[in-house]
């Protein structure tokens, strides 16, 4: 799939057929992700890879959202490590980025992916760091559910003119 296609036609998919996603598969999106773009090349990542059922169903207990974990066999929680800052706050955006990453890569690769915002609701934020036994220098940005689609979600034409200013607003 090319860059501009894999762009132009990745959708959240929110419905997963039962089988597994490989290792080889897994792996792939973990290299994207880490292949992101961030401040000062602090890299702040860290990533919990989750297939654990009992795990993937007791977050849709504090995730008003995320009932869809109920079909995937995977999620990635992406996660910024504050002793990693050499530019505070911009942990976010650099795991963003990385988040960013994991849902094209699902895309190219033929799965299908969501992203489940965590940070910065702090109930999401706590229910998942007592979940996974984050430690406290590890903040919860994002969980995205990774599966094989169940759906195919038409692309979205999204470009908006109006919204474009050259060189001043």
């Amino acid at each position: 799939m090319e860059a501009i296609d894999a762009l132009l036609t990745r959708r959240s998919v929110r419905s997963y057929r039962p089988e597994p996603v490989s290792e080889a598969d897994t792996e792939t999106l973990l290299r994207a992700a880490m292949a992101a773009p961030s401040a000062g090349n602090q890299q702040p990542w860290h990533f919990v890879v989750i297939r654990d059922r009992a795990l993937l169903d007791a977050i849709r207990r504090f995730h008003p959202y995320a009932q869809m974990l109920r079909e995937a066999p995977l999620a990635i929680l992406v996660c910024g490590d504050l002793t990693r800052e050499m530019h505070p706050g911009y942990w976010v955006l650099d795991c963003s980025a990385a988040t960013q990453n994991i849902l094209l890569a699902t895309h190219a690769r033929g799965l299908g992916a969501v992203w489940l915002g965590i940070y910065p609701r702090p109930d999401r934020m706590a229910g998942v760091r007592e979940l996974i036994g984050l430690p406290d220098s590890i903040q919860p940005l994002a969980l995205v559910a990774v599966g094989h689609p169940a759906e195919t979600p038409p692309p979205a034409d999204r470009y908006d003119p109006a919204r474009l200013h050259h060189d001043r607003w």
